[in-house]
This record gives C-alpha cells, sequence and structure tokens, in this order.
C-alpha cells in the first residue's frame, strides 16, 4: 500500500472491491477523488453517484472527471436522502463516506451525526451481498468528537449476521487521527 494517510487506506480496499460495470455511491464529493476513483473503476458500463451539499464541491468535482472524460450522476442533496436518486436498492458494489469538513472549505460547514447516521442506514439498504461501505470518520478540535462516537456506537449495534463491521485505528499517531471503518454486507 503506497500511502498511510487513511484516503489512501480506504482507496486501497474500493480498488479491491469495485469491478467494471459496478454501482458505486460517492457520499461526501468534496474534492472528487473518491468520486474519480470510483469512476476509474467502474468504468463506462458502471454507474457513480456522488452527493455533496456544496455547490462548489460538486462544480470541482465535475470539472475533475470532465478532463478525465468521466462522468457520474452529481447530486446536490445530503447523503442521508441518497434513497430518492439511487434506484438500484440492493445492488450497490461500494459506498465512499469522508465524514468532517471538505478539506480547504469553511470548518463550521461539516458533517453532523444525526444526518451520517441516517446516510450510514439508507446507504445500507442499497448495498449488494458482498458491498463494502468505507467510512473515513475525522475528529478533533475543530470538527468535535459527537460525530466520530455516534457513528461508532451505531456501528458497533449492527447486526452482525447481516454486516461486518471492521474499525481500525492509527494507534500511535498524535492528535486524533481519523478512523477508518469498513462494513461489508455479508
Amino acid at each position: 500500500m503506497e500511502s498511510y494517510q487513511i484516503t489512501g487506506w480506504c482507496r486501497h480496499f474500493m480498488e479491491e472491491q469495485v469491478k467494471p460495470g459496478d454501482i458505486c455511491i460517492d457520499a461526501t464529493a468534496g474534492n472528487g477523488n473518491d468520486t474519480l476513483t470510483l469512476c476509474r473503476l467502474a468504468g463506462e458500463k458502471g454507474k457513480v453517484y456522488a452527493f455533496d451539499i456544496q455547490k462548489a464541491a460538486l462544480e470541482k468535482t465535475g470539472r475533475r472527471l470532465e478532463a478525465e472524460g468521466l462522468r457520474a450522476e452529481l447530486i446536490l442533496d445530503g447523503h442521508e436522502h441518497m434513497e430518492k436518486y439511487v434506484k438500484e436498492k440492493g445492488e450497490v458494489s461500494c459506498i465512499v463516506f469522508n465524514f468532517g469538513y471538505l478539506p480547504g472549505g469553511s470548518h463550521s460547514l461539516a458533517t453532523r451525526a444525526d444526518t451520517s447516521i441516517r446516510a450510514v442506514e439508507a446507504g445500507l439498504s442499497l448495498l449488494k451481498k458482498g458491498g463494502l461501505m468505507s467510512l473515513c470518520i475525522y475528529s478533533g478540535g475543530d470538527s468535535g468528537f459527537e460525530e466520530k462516537e455516534a457513528l461508532l456506537a451505531w456501528l458497533k449495534h449492527l447486526d452482525g449476521r447481516r454486516y461486518l463491521v471492521i474499525k481500525s485505528e492509527y494507534y500511535n499517531r498524535p492528535n486524533h487521527p481519523p478512523v477508518p471503518v469498513l462494513v461489508i454486507r455479508v
């Protein structure tokens, strides 16, 4: 694995999961990095949905995709509403979340525990058997700990017969490193 950043760690599992023709969701499009990766992996026959509540984030994502000759359905809405847009219930191969705020954006505009939990719940209903959900959970001084604690507590009680939840951590890193979590529908 080439990157020790949380995004690189999670991308490793995305690359293992997504095959050409797959349906994928970037639940937090942000700067478009994960949307771009999912589009490359799913290929021309695949479909990628990308959500963000910030128009500027979707515009940046759209420009990045256009420069690469790729496409995704860019949706200006909260990720907790993904079921309204994604009709392929039980067919989604991979869903990616990066919780916190947009890198380089306003720290006052960040994901929140209540909508994030609703979004993860909505995403689980869309995942196919063997589907993967990747969660990068950031916390700390400017984003707080409430969302992280609420998400982890909620995930801990998912039905173990239906989902495998793998929580990892950067054990020897200071300053509240992000928490990578993988959820696999079994």
